[in-house]
């Protein structure tokens, strides 16, 4: 019974090709550019619970508001270079997540496009390139938190859990039907509240699509380049 536990636990759970003080590093920056554009907007990202609450707590202060975003930047540097892992800040590591985000966005652009045609993945009409690039940045660092690790990683590992007694083609089986469930919620979202798009199926499916593209990613190469793809495919179909 344990050996049946481990291997269902171990095919169940997504592999990940780093680990999550790299994948924060990575997408600092992310999260940084975006909350010091994003209160100039607007808008905010459906997933973002932080830039109000960051607001709030400058007393909407555009001055404090901006230095409260800097400093968790600076916290998490600091943190990383105490624990001995400032070589997660080297620029090779960038550029080298840079580039596979940019191999992923184009791979993911050809395919989803050969389905249904060139569709976006943002809510919504982004006014100016500044808009649209900063809108960019908070879809692919938040939408991938809420709908890769917290919808599908961690809704693999309970799934891992219940199922831990079943074989190991079955466990792999529901972790791929719980891949294309996940991915359709996160098409689904695209069409809820008040800056959600009219329901097309067409639409639907190209961003259905596009979410088992980032499930893939992030199974096989982790959180940092799943956002970096979402974030720069965004940033290709509103601003360039």
């Amino acid at each position: 019974m344990a050996e049946a536990v481990t291997q269902g636990e171990r095919v169940a759970t997504p592999k990940r090709a780093s680990d999550p003080w790299a994948d924060l590093t990575l997408t600092l920056p992310f999260f940084v550019i975006y909350h010091l554009g994003v209160i100039f907007l607007p808008v905010r990202n459906a997933a973002d619970l932080v830039t109000q609450e960051l607001a709030a707590l400058a007393n909407h202060s555009l001055l404090a508001y901006g230095g409260l975003t800097l400093a968790v930047g600076a916290v998490y540097v600091g943190i990383l270079l105490a624990l001995g892992r400032g070589h997660a800040l080297h620029w090779n590591r960038f550029l080298f997540i840079a580039l596979e985000g940019v191999l992923y966005a184009f791979a993911m652009r050809l395919v989803a496009s050969y389905v249904v045609g060139r569709l976006r993945l943002l809510t919504g009409d982004a006014d100016g390139p500044f808009t649209g690039a900063i809108m960019s940045l908070g879809a692919g660092f938040y939408e991938e938190i809420a709908f890769r690790v917290i919808l599908f990683g961690l809704g693999a590992k309970l799934l891992g859990l219940l199922f831990a007694s079943a074989p190991s083609y079955k466990t792999k089986l529901i972790t791929i039907a719980w891949g294309l469930a996940s991915a359709a919620i996160f098409s689904g979202w695209h069409y809820v509240g008040p800056l959600g798009d009219p329901f097309e199926l067409r639409s639907f499916v190209f961003r259905w699509v596009c979410g088992l593209a980032f499930v893939v990613i992030y199974s096989f190469r982790g959180f940092a380049p799943a956002v970096w793809t979402h974030a720069l495919y965004d940033v290709w179909v509103l601003v360039l």
